[in-house]
């Protein structure tokens, strides 16, 4: 599996922060990584009260995401 993690913020308090993430399970961490910014892009159209700060992506096992 990988997770693309990314830190968004409100726009109209850049100080209030929250880590989110979509996971995907058919993917390489290279294709993630090509396809971060559309992928990231969508997301920040359903979520227009938010600004994307940082984002990254990394091999997740089922057991990182139990917990």
């Amino acid at each position: 599996m990988i997770e693309l993690l990314f830190v968004a913020c409100l726009s109209t308090a850049p100080d209030e922060c929250r880590e989110r993430s979509l996971v995907f399970t058919d993917i390489s961490p290279m294709q993630c990584l090509m396809g971060a910014q559309p992928e990231l892009a969508k997301w920040s159209a359903g979520h227009p009260n938010f600004e994307i700060k940082s984002w990254r992506c990394r091999t997740v096992s089922f057991a990182e995401r139990e917990t």
